[in-house]
């Protein structure tokens, strides 16, 4: 992006503006990794049922999102790249290539499924640390790393060990669970997951949470993480989704003695 210079309007009667500039600045190329946890609470289902009539879970929403970014993502710029990794109790690779390539991202996205047991506390360390090891090959390319990560279990707090000055890439997080209760505390998870993004984020992260049980919800929130790490407010001056309100039908405007045409005679 090449520079811009201007000059701005001057305060007061005075007519003299003042003079700024824009740095140019680099747009790189994303790669993205997209880390689903695959606990079983992951198997929760949504409040509507799939077009077939099936339940749909908190998975085939994820699912079905990931499908919807990818998508959106290419038709922005058709070089970004997705890869793809499976929380339980630490970090798998799920496609350890970054593709461009649709049908291959569809085929990986169907292939994620649940672990059959509850797992403990999860370390998000081996995360970081794949996350780190790609964004160092991926600014050898000119590019940069972001991690996206589907966190779904409403009682159990991630856990790291991360060095707070290795800054590599940038982390959002999407979180689904379920309302507070004796049993949950989706608060002090979320509290937990904000200070992990906060903790390893190179660019400004977005967390963005629902406990609605709703996909479109959830598609809402993923279609925010489309914005670039590189051109992003932080995420308190975020205005978007703005909410659809319905306005009301302006009434007609009544007929007055100066819109009535007068008799002849």
């Amino acid at each position: 992006m090449e520079g811009v210079e201007g000059e701005g309007s001057g305060g007061g009667g005075g007519g003299g503006g003042q003079r700024y500039s824009l740095k140019a600045s680099r747009i790189n190329n994303e790669d993205i990794l997209m880390c689903v946890d695959v606990d079983p609470q992951c198997l929760v289902e949504m409040k509507f049922s799939g077009a077939n009539g099936r339940p749909l879970t908190r998975l085939d929403s994820i699912r079905q999102a990931i499908v919807l970014f990818v998508n959106a993502k290419l038709a922005i710029n058709p070089e970004h790249r997705f890869a793809f990794a499976t929380l339980s109790n630490s970090v798998s690779w799920h496609r350890k290539e970054f593709s461009s390539e649709i049908e291959s991202t569809i085929a990986a996205v169907r292939a994620l499924s649940a672990t059959s047991s509850t797992t403990s506390q999860p370390d998000l360390t081996n995360l970081f640390r794949l996350a780190a090891h790609e964004a160092k090959k991926s600014r050898m390319q000119g590019r940069i790393l972001r991690v996206i990560l589907f966190y779904c279990r409403s009682n159990i707090r991630p856990q790291h060990q991360w060095p707070v000055n290795q800054k590599f890439f940038t982390l959002d997080v999407m979180y689904l669970h379920d309302k507070p209760g004796p049993d949950n505390c989706p608060q002090e998870v979320y509290d937990t997951l904000v200070e992990a993004l906060e903790h390893v984020s190179e660019y400004e992260g977005y967390i963005l949470e629902s406990g609605q049980g709703l996909a479109r919800v959830l598609f809402r929130h993923v279609l925010v993480l489309l914005l670039h790490p590189q051109q992003r407010c932080i995420q308190e001056y975020l205005d978007i989704p703005k909410s659809l309100t319905k306005k009301a039908p302006q009434p007609e405007p009544m007929a007055t003695d100066d819109s009535v045409p007068g008799s002849s005679q």
